[in-house]
């Protein structure tokens, strides 16, 4: 976003960062085997390819060492403020301003675009106990690094997206490593290598054949929602899955473990060619009977069996759609408020009440199955679009209307009915208390990306300079 506003001519912003260095994710993340789980050339920003990248997917420390290089090359890290996090944001109707208030002191900004990301805050489980454990114990997104993990007695606590990255690589060092399973998911072949200095060195060279790349992949990525976007179209995709699944575990009792009785695409696919394989080892045990409670040196399950370990591992992924509690809009209620009941925008990108405030990756832009990348991307145009409609207007506030977003939501709610992702037979943090989904975009990423081409000021209550409603 900060690098669009420069190059949009715009220099008059400040990015807030709650920590002491840019890069979210692939900052705080730093777990054994941490990757990402798209190849690496679509999970790039369009207008920074990266002839560099040494496999097709990329691990965290070569992706934050991108997102920094990318913020010092184009001239956005001078605009950061490390060490701000956002304890209160409120809009001020008469001066037509947010009133912003952070660890480091007070902001005041005419526009406000969170770009917090989905999954920013850490999901911790609500298990009897947990706290009064007198080993090691730490969430996957804090990894304690300075805790040895050889010889030791390991428990896992989730088998998401981030435990089927770190399970394999911390395998062969543990003594025996405990994974509790509430839901087996979906896994599907990820085919990882090593990108060769051939490669690299055309993709320097020929940037166009790098583009050729991120094109067919893109396009792969396409094709299979295909598969995934009702419950009658899956069935291919399943059965790649289940053949694979036999070829990795050959045990029938771990098998029937392993194998998901709900859609495929209806909980988040772990993309993955070691997960399955390092549950067979000797030393792994995987455990489906739920957790009753945490003692001192032990885990506890429901069937009675108490599960002697040294140290824990919670992953139990994130909360999605970070909101700000403070933020207050026109009418001084809290977002977190209004969205209690579901959370909805307007092109997942605005909200009716917050006038000036943006967002990136918000309600109901995400699918699962390609590049979050895409859909910041076609948010930030439509936002340089709107400030620029402004700008040129002599404008001071837009505010998406109610009847606009409301429109636009129940077209979404319409189209979401009867897909994988609420009708697929699984519970997710995709869903919403009423089983609805706020999360999830239900369609292609082109036809987002295209829903997003053109700002329509009709949708918006627009205000002049001198703050007399222009419509």
């Amino acid at each position: 976003m900060g690098i669009r506003l420069r190059q949009a001519g715009v220099e008059d912003f400040e990015i807030l960062e709650r920590s002491q260095d840019i890069g979210g994710t692939w900052r705080d993340n730093s777990y054994p085997g941490c990757a990402v789980d798209v190849q690496s050339h679509l999970y790039s920003y369009s207008f920074a390819p990266n002839p560099n990248w040494s496999s097709v997917y990329a691990p965290q420390q070569e992706i934050w060492a991108y997102i920094r290089r990318c913020a010092e090359a184009f001239g956005v890290t001078e605009h950061v403020r490390l060490g701000h996090e956002v304890l209160r944001a409120d809009w001020d109707d008469a001066r037509q301003r947010w009133l912003i208030e952070t660890s480091a002191g007070s902001v005041e900004a005419q526009f406000l675009i969170s770009a917090m990301g989905p999954l920013s805050d850490r999901s911790l489980p609500d298990i009897a106990g947990l706290e009064s454990f007198e080993g090691a114990c730490f969430h996957s997104a804090a990894w304690d690094h300075g805790y040895d993990l050889a010889g030791k007695r390991v428990a896992v606590i989730g088998t998401g997206a981030s435990a089927a990255q770190f399970v394999p690589e911390i395998q062969p060092t543990v003594s025996r490593l405990l994974v509790f399973q509430r839901t087996p998911p979906w896994t599907f072949p990820r085919n990882n290598r090593r990108i060769t200095r051939v490669e690299r060195a055309l993709y320097r060279r020929y940037p166009a054949l790098q583009r050729m790349v991120r094109t067919r992949q893109y396009w792969y990525r396409e094709g299979i929602a295909m598969f995934l976007q009702r419950p009658g179209r899956t069935a291919p995709i399943e059965w790649i899955a289940r053949a694979r699944l036999r070829r990795q575990v050959r045990d029938e009792a771990l098998r029937e473990k392993l194998t998901p009785t709900y859609r495929i695409g209806c909980k988040r696919i772990i993309v993955s060619d070691d997960y399955h394989p390092a549950l067979t080892r000797e030393n792994v045990e995987l455990i489906t009977d739920p957790i009753q409670r945490v003692e001192a040196s032990s885990i506890v399950t429901a069937d009675g069996n108490e599960h002697p370990v040294d140290a824990i591992i919670l992953g139990t992924g994130f909360h999605p759609i970070a909101v700000a509690d403070p933020l207050r809009g026109r009418d001084a209620v809290t977002l977190a408020a209004r969205w209690a009941p579901r959370r909805e925008a307007y092109l997942g990108t605005t909200v009716a009440g917050y006038p000036n405030y943006f967002m990136l990756i918000g309600p109901n832009t995400a699918t699962g199955h390609t590049s979050a990348v895409l859909y910041a991307e076609a948010q930030i145009e439509y936002i340089i679009d709107c400030l620029a409609y402004l700008e040129q207007r002599g404008l001071s506030s837009l505010d998406v209307r109610a009847d606009a977003q409301a429109a636009y939501n129940d077209d979404l709610r319409r189209r979401l009915e009867d897909t994988v992702w609420t009708s697929g037979g699984c519970g997710s943090w995709y869903l919403d208390a009423d089983g609805g989904t706020s999360v999830i975009w239900p369609g292609y990423t082109w036809q987002f990306t295209k829903a997003l081409r053109r700002f329509d000021p009709n949708a918006y209550e627009l205000r002049a300079r001198d703050h007399a409603a222009v419509r």
